[in-house]
């Protein structure tokens, strides 16, 4: 598939740092399990809000998560995730390596940097996380099947509106250890139907991500509901950013509507999400 264009690969970074929240620069004890990790007083009110919908404990365990492994983490944003995974792979002797936005672009430089200066102003609790990069001409994310788990948390649809949702799961692929997982957290769509190659409500087939990770090559190896809402009735005027935690009310690029009625869709909560774990045959 072709980039598509310059504003829709600026919009995807502007959507990767969703969930933005800053940890502490203070003591903080590096936790030996992911519960430990969930709970540490690094982690922001807000992000900790978004635990009933993103049942983070419950994901990574189902996704493979170990002490002491390689993991790569693809587009981590403002480091909702990473705030979680670091600590507990710096504690057990494991490396984390983020698989940023590409930085030609000025938004997307910005994100790397705030990521990045984060992660330097805690050593202690994130460990050496290296940052590496995804993008439409990035080279390897990490070296060749180095990695135990890569993870690919709510970023399909934006790769998709990129034209570089095949490359992630290629890139993915060759990060990989034979044996090793690919865990997948997506916006779901209703089954059936054509897929907008776009994705641009937000929503993704399941079936096409299965088809997806297979044409590169993994295999599933298993799915869950942890992170289902049947709340979400998926027909929302600005798709899936209309839901929490966007919370858009007008389309993307135009000033907010003060008159928008949110309170439907806020009590719907946050979006149906399809949680998929795959293996690399091997």
């Amino acid at each position: 598939m072709r980039l598509s264009r310059r504003g829709v690969l600026a919009a995807s970074f502007a959507l990767a740092a969703c969930g933005r929240g800053e940890a502490p620069a203070g003591k903080a004890a590096r936790p030996l399990t992911i519960e430990e990790a969930v709970a540490g007083e690094w982690r922001s009110p807000a992000d900790r809000a978004r635990d009933a919908w993103r049942h983070p404990a419950e994901s990574l365990a189902f996704w493979g998560l170990e002490p002491g492994q390689t993991v790569v983490e693809f587009w981590p944003g403002a480091g909702w995730y990473t705030d979680i995974v670091a600590p507990f792979l710096a504690a057990t002797k494991g490396k984390l390596i983020a698989a940023n936005l590409e930085t030609a672009d000025p938004a997307a430089a910005e994100i790397v940097e705030a990521y990045r200066t984060k992660l330097l102003g805690n050593r202690r609790l994130y460990g050496e996380v290296e940052i590496t990069a995804f993008g439409p001409t990035s080279g390897p994310v990490a070296p060749a099947g180095s990695a135990d788990l890569v993870l690919f948390l709510r970023n399909l649809h934006n790769w998709m509106a990129a034209g570089i949702a095949e490359k992630a799961f290629r890139d993915a692929f060759a990060a990989l250890k034979p044996g090793g997982l690919l865990g997948v957290e997506e916006h779901r769509a209703a089954p059936g139907g054509v897929q907008d190659a776009l994705a641009a409500d937000g929503y993704v087939q399941q079936a096409y991500v299965v088809k997806l990770a297979e044409e590169a090559g993994f295999v599933l190896d298993a799915q869950s509901e942890i992170n289902a809402n049947p709340a979400d009735t998926r027909d929302h005027p600005f798709g899936v950013w209309t839901l929490p935690p966007v919370r858009r009310t007008s389309p993307r690029g135009e000033p907010e509507d003060p008159t928008f009625d949110r309170a439907k869709y806020d009590a719907i909560g946050e979006s149906d999400r399809m949680t998929l774990r795959f293996r690399k045959p091997g």
